[in-house]
């Protein structure tokens, strides 16, 4: 049984021991109004001051090695892989080699995938709303891994369940046309609109590229108001983290 504070999430998945990852939810932290609870988006328009001390406080708590690489997320395909951090990238995924540099990806409904290879050599996190999906931001991150697919784990964090995700014809026609099988992912409802599956979308996709170990899924953003943020259910709120790190070196015995 996890022994995290009920403010994080802790991945149930065979990662190796020197991998670290937590999805946090919004319970605790410092803001308040509609940001309510750890709020750990600076974006969003919340009291800066309230956002330095979640990230603080999280960091703490957790024990983060480092700040994490906060993205500036714009629902595309580019992964950040290294470089200066005068500011943060314009990308949607990050992957890192080095040990203590934690990825990061904000959320709100969008899901967020967890990454790391069976060595604990290479770690990655991606921001896959339905617009990364469907451009492929998962295959992008695999890619900038460098590593075999089926060397690969991913884990599925906190997003938006079917019930309350809602789209139209037009995100069927994206993902269809990019894979037959993503069909099987909606349910047409009695507006004649789609309830879309993120996390059988990601799956499908995972799947498509060659990965096995897929675990995770199962929350539902929406219909937890008490656990997590949701910008459909609320649309000014605030944002969850899901980050994953590497520790120096594996655990011995």
């Amino acid at each position: 049984m996890s022994t995290a504070p009920p403010a994080w999430i802790e991945p149930e998945w065979p990662a190796p021991s020197n991998v670290r990852a937590l999805a946090t939810t919004r319970q605790g932290g410092f803001s308040t109004g509609c940001f309510a609870g750890l709020n750990l988006a600076a974006h969003v328009d919340d009291d800066p001051e309230a956002v330095r001390r979640n990230r603080a406080w999280l960091r703490d708590a957790a024990r983060l090695p480092a700040e994490p690489i906060w993205l500036q997320q714009v629902h595309g395909t580019t992964v950040w892989t290294g470089g200066a951090l005068h500011e943060p990238p314009i990308a949607d995924a990050s992957v890192t080699r080095s040990a203590g540099q934690v990825s990061a990806i904000l959320t709100a409904d969008c899901l967020p995938v967890l990454f790391c290879d069976l060595e604990g050599t290479v770690v990655a996190a991606a921001h896959a709303g339905w617009r990364g999906l469907a451009d492929g931001v998962l295959g992008a991150t695999a890619a900038a891994m460098n590593v075999p697919a089926a060397h690969l784990l991913a884990w599925l964090g906190p997003a938006i369940e079917p019930a309350a995700f809602e789209v139209g014809a037009e995100v069927l026609e994206r993902f269809v046309a990019r894979d037959s099988r993503h069909a099987q992912a909606f349910q047409k409802n009695e507006r004649g609109r789609w309830q879309a599956d993120l996390y059988a979308l990601a799956r499908g996709e995972l799947q498509a590229l060659g990965l096995e170990r897929i675990y995770g899924g199962g929350f539902g953003t929406f219909g937890d108001a008490t656990r997590f943020y949701s910008y459909r259910r609320e649309k000014r709120t605030g944002r969850m983290a899901t980050l994953i790190w590497m520790t120096k070196a594996r655990d011995s015995g």
